[in-house]
């Protein structure tokens, strides 16, 4: 499992669970690595706990209530975008595997453009809302372990699955020679971030486990993990930055958190620093 250094130990803030329970966590600092541990974290068996909300919008389809509307806008827009990007690394349809796969939305676009798809996700509401639309999914690692594919896709998803070091090494086994890994992750370095601090919903605690930076996921795989291409998920900040407002104010709408989502989308044109960064990295032949 993935632990700091006693030496670079310290509070980067202090947040808390606004989705379920309100207990709070503290956001601990590793300055070599430039990320963040959420502490204390909770043990595997009790994790599931934090997921217990119909507000958890990935676990769903749901569309009620603006910030879940926008949720699944987004969601229909970006998923042709996924696959483009996917087709393009991989100069056409293969073998996909998608972990935290959702209600199997993605697999199933990809499906219908020729790819193979495999997928995991640990969520059993989500899983049967997959099977119905003739996707099927994997509840965990171990079943497609020893298995190697052509893109490995986690979108938005690396930071919610515990023992870090282990996961890292599992995803490099899954990618082909050859093969490509994109991983998308909140970016704790934006501007939205800096702006809503204990409020910023990216944090998610502690659902979320591990907070990201650029410099954090260019050193997190051996050398045989080239870091390819990393792209702006230019959305998530509109959606982050009003579900952030909702937590600081309780508001369900602000104008104000639209403008603070477009001023970090424009400042990230010179700082590189999105809200959130798709990474993606090619494995050596």
């Amino acid at each position: 499992m993935y632990t700091l250094k006693k030496d670079s130990e310290s509070v980067y803030l202090t947040t808390k669970d606004f989705l379920v329970t309100g207990e709070s966590f503290a956001l601990l600092y590793d300055e070599e690595k430039e990320m963040l541990l959420t502490s204390p974290q909770p043990n595997e068996a009790d994790l599931p706990i934090y997921y217990k909300s119909e507000a958890y919008i990935s676990h769903t389809d749901a569309n009620k209530g603006i910030v879940a509307t926008l949720y699944q806008w987004v969601k229909k827009y970006s998923l042709s975008k996924k696959l483009r990007l996917i087709t393009g690394l991989n100069k056409g349809a293969g073998t996909l595997l998608d972990i935290g796969a959702g209600t199997g939305d993605f697999l199933k676009l990809a499906q219908d453009y020729s790819w193979m798809v495999s997928g995991v996700e640990v969520n059993k509401s989500a899983r049967s809302l997959s099977e119905k639309k003739g996707i099927v999914l994997a509840e965990t690692l171990k079943s497609v372990s020893g298995q190697q594919f052509d893109v490995v896709t986690l979108w938005h998803v690396l930071e919610h699955l515990p023992n870090l070091e282990r996961t890292l090494t599992e995803l490099e086994a899954l990618v082909k020679p050859g093969g490509v890994l994109i991983i998308a992750v909140p970016n704790f370095k934006s501007f939205d971030a800096s702006y809503y601090k204990e409020y910023w919903a990216a944090y998610d605690t502690p659902r979320h486990l591990w907070h990201f930076s650029r410099k954090a996921m260019r050193g997190l795989f051996s050398d045989s993990m080239k870091l390819i291409k990393s792209k702006p998920m230019i959305f998530d900040s509109f959606y982050v930055s009003l579900l952030s407002e909702k937590y600081k104010t309780g508001n369900a709408f602000s104008l104000r958190a639209l403008l603070v989502g477009l001023w970090s989308n424009l400042s990230a044109l010179g700082t590189k620093e999105n809200s959130s960064l798709i990474y993606c990295f090619k494995k050596a032949k």
